[in-house]
């Protein structure tokens, strides 16, 4: 039988797979990286989509915020920040009334040395450098209202002059879309505002999800949410398989957006005839592996495209374990996906981090095993979550390959979306 050759991202990794040549294997499309990227960072802010450029804009403003993601993210702020922050300054922008806000969600704060891995070490120590705390009511405030729930947004953000975001664009299995407007919401949000974008019935809705953003809840109330607060300019990157810039996307906050995402729909999302028996994925490497957390990204991808009481193989390393300590006990609390759903379809029982949970559970109801291979999880942890452990994982592709008729591989994971059409 005739073989071809790929790797899973795990870690800083890719781990070798054989797997026969009729199996298909869902890699982003060839996209060169940009032969200058500091260069067209600088020409993006120069002539943006949809907008002034960003020193017009600047001339006169006595203060700035520019939010950033997280560590979670690989977004390539050494090459994108510093000729924005210098365009600030140059046209009269103080550095010292310059914020980098970090929104983290409800992720952990970005300190230290991670802190300086994010920025770089010239930025962490020249500019002030912040974290959102969703949980600190002095770091927000309410700026609207929708079905009843409060929408607070952090007051670095709120109280600045120059309203900028940057981020990277990737599909996301909620926004359809990340960057742009999710800076904001549920970037820079509280956590009672996070209640109500990341509650059971707005995850368990069939339009929020991967590459879609007509009729996405998540996505509309997103830019309702940027245009209430206002968002002077965005600065957004796609990246290629090498994690190298692709494109840049500055201007308006939804234009500029927009622009973006149809050049991640055109180089990572595969159409395929029919559901699959056997999808093997992984956790999309460091920093996004780093937690079990994060993994309800990959196997969400490849629920969209598995047939009901399929099989998933997925690769996360999980340095960082299972994920935060509530998370953990979600895990570790319940043992199928039924007793999942019935504790936290109520409201009343909301817990952070339980969305995460919520999409894991939904993959391992629709699958019928999911196999892990995660050199970084206990024992216990496998017990709990109901997955079979992989100690090899050529091995038990091997198996599985043999026992499905039909399997489709996607290296990078959640970088990739599989769709049936």
């Amino acid at each position: 039988m005739t073989h071809q050759s790929t790797h899973l991202l795990c870690g800083e990794k890719r781990l070798a797979l054989d797997v026969p040549a009729a199996v298909q294997i869902m890699e982003m499309a060839p996209i060169a990286s940009l032969a200058d990227p500091g260069a067209a960072v600088v020409e993006a802010l120069r002539s943006p989509l949809a907008s002034p450029s960003l020193a017009q804009l600047a001339k006169g403003k006595q203060s700035a915020c520019v939010v950033i993601s997280d560590f979670t993210r690989p977004v390539p702020n050494r090459i994108i920040l510093p000729p924005l922050l210098r365009t600030l300054e140059q046209n009269g922008i103080p550095r010292e009334a310059i914020t980098i806000l970090i929104a983290t969600g409800m992720h952990r704060p970005n300190l230290g040395a991670e802190l300086e891995a994010l920025v770089g070490p010239q930025i962490a120590a020249d500019y002030k450098v912040v974290n959102h705390y969703c949980r600190k009511s002095e770091e927000y405030r309410r700026v609207d209202m929708i079905d009843g729930a409060p929408i607070e947004i952090n007051t670095h953000y709120l109280d600045a002059e120059l309203k900028i975001l940057t981020g990277l664009i990737e599909p996301h299995f909620y926004a359809g879309y990340s960057g742009g407007r999710k800076a904001i919401l549920p970037g820079i949000a509280s956590f009672e505002t996070m209640k109500f974008m990341h509650s059971f019935e707005m995850i368990d809705h069939p339009k929020v999800t991967n590459c879609l953003i007509d009729d996405n809840p998540f996505h509309n109330y997103g830019i309702r949410v940027a245009e209430r607060v206002g968002v002077d300019f965005i600065l957004n990157v796609v990246i290629n398989r090498q994690r190298e810039i692709a494109g840049v996307f500055a201007g308006h906050f939804n234009e500029a957006h927009l622009a973006g995402c149809a050049m991640v729909r055109h180089h990572s999302v595969f159409p395929l005839d029919r559901a699959v028996d056997l999808v093997i994925t992984s956790g999309g490497g460091f920093p996004l592996d780093a937690t079990f957390y994060q993994i309800s990204k990959a196997l969400i991808g490849a629920k969209s495209i598995l047939r009901k009481g399929g099989t998933i193989l997925v690769a996360c390393e999980c340095r960082e374990g299972l994920g935060s300590p509530d998370f953990c006990n979600i895990i570790h609390s319940v043992c199928t996906p039924r007793e999942f759903f019935d504790g936290y379809c109520d409201p009343v029982n909301f817990v952070i981090d339980q969305w995460c949970a919520q999409n894991i559970y939904q993959a391992f109801d629709h699958a019928g095993k999911v196999y892990l291979y995660a050199p970084g999880l206990a024992a216990d942890d496998f017990k709990s979550l109901g997955a079979v452990r992989v100690e090899n994982l050529q091995e038990t592709a091997n198996r599985l390959l043999a026992d499905h008729g039909s399997a489709v591989v996607i290296p990078d994971g959640p970088y990739t979306i599989g769709v049936v059409e």
